[in-house]
């Protein structure tokens, strides 16, 4: 059991990691891209999550308090939510197709996507990981993995609001419609 909790985790992300940079060499060409500094203004929060929930032990003591008991179950649910988030991450991503980049850009030919996991939620690919984190933070169940989940929302919000700024000036009336209709983040809430 020792190496499934040592391991399972780093293994899920990974993979996540590896399918991710090899679906990558199938995309459009880019027409418009963010700025390198509005890049780094969401990649510096996620960056800090996943370096808050992979360390060891943090400098800050109160940040590796427990915030849920030393038993098996949080790790268990944990990696149930972590292994749910990436595997909708990942749907969603096959559906984007050539559509994809990891920086807010516009396509060559962009379509506008809205099946499959778009038809929930219009960032399932944020719900995905922050579902993926959150599960994370669950099975470590320590504090700093509350402060990742709030970095790592921080930082995917703001890039939301580029990306939604880009389809409303791209897609016009047809994606303010979908936008009223499909929630951006957590299906009919938010």
């Amino acid at each position: 059991m020792f190496l499934v909790h040592r391991y399972l985790f780093f293994v899920m992300w990974l993979g996540w990691l590896v399918y991710w940079e090899l679906a990558a060499s199938n995309v459009k060409a880019t027409v418009r891209r963010e700025s390198v500094r509005s890049r780094l203004a969401h990649v510096i929060p996620l960056l800090l999550a996943f370096i808050l929930l992979g360390a060891r032990r943090v400098p800050l003591p109160y940040f590796n308090e427990r915030f849920l008991p030393l038993a098996e179950w949080p790790f268990w649910l944990g990696a149930i939510m972590a292994a749910a988030g990436l595997l909708f991450a990942i749907w969603a991503r096959g559906y984007l197709g050539g559509n994809w980049s990891g920086t807010v850009t516009l396509k060559q030919g962009h379509e506008l996507v809205t099946r499959g996991p778009y038809a929930m939620v219009r960032h399932p690919i944020y719900t995905g990981l922050l579902l993926a984190l959150a599960g994370s933070a669950v099975a470590r169940a320590e504090l700093r993995g509350i402060l990742a989940v709030v970095l790592a929302l921080w930082g995917l919000w703001r890039k939301l609001r580029l990306e939604e700024r880009w389809m409303r000036e791209q897609f016009g009336e047809t994606y303010e419609a979908y936008s009223r209709r499909v929630a951006a983040l957590i299906p009919l809430v938010l």
